[in-house]
């Protein structure tokens, strides 16, 4: 992961906008919905930056504090406010998949702090930060998780709920864009 996120900063990109696909720990947080990243939980055992440090991109020790740019936030959720969308905001969980999690790790997660669960985003966040780029992300919550939602989840569900997010999603980028040029 470290290789794609460090090409764009050596091509001169300062800013990254990464999305996923989730899962809800919050009922009120349901299918369609759009969470913008405040924090995250790496629960992954994954870390891109494991190994040397390539000291060209940033020290080896960096702070997480502000991983997730609190400036491009603070733009993103008036671009939100603006376009009349519903933005939430929360901490995402990374998971290592290719598993749903069981209603034990949800309930787990949940205590934890977690509002939406996925299997990716942490590592491209991660090496940004770590190389200097500001960072900014949507969660499309394409589910309630285990123990929540009253059915068993599938992929397909995954895949229908986060088109139906299309058209909000599509806006808020366009938009979000648009303001930061």
């Amino acid at each position: 992961m470290a290789i794609p996120v460090r090409t764009l900063k050596t091509l001169g990109v300062e800013r990254i906008i990464i999305t996923n696909a989730a899962g809800s720990t919050r009922p009120e947080m349901g299918p369609g919905s759009l969470m913008m990243i405040a924090d995250h939980i790496n629960f992954s055992a994954q870390n891109p930056l494991i190994g040397a440090n390539d000291d060209r991109f940033g020290d080896r020790f960096f702070d997480m504090s502000d991983a997730w740019n609190s400036e491009l936030r603070a733009a993103l959720a008036a671009v939100a406010k603006a376009e009349g969308i519903d933005l939430h905001s929360g901490v995402y969980l990374q998971v290592a998949g290719p598993n749903f999690e069981t209603p034990a790790e949800v309930r787990m997660f949940a205590a934890f702090g977690a509002d939406a669960i996925g299997m990716s985003t942490v590592p491209e966040c991660l090496v940004a930060h770590h190389a200097g780029m500001k960072v900014v992300g949507i969660s499309v919550i394409t589910n309630l998780a285990a123990g929540i939602a009253s059915h068993a989840l599938s992929h397909e569900e995954t895949i229908s709920e986060a088109n139906k997010a299309y058209e909000d999603m599509k806006r808020l980028l366009t938009r979000f864009l648009a303001d930061l040029s």
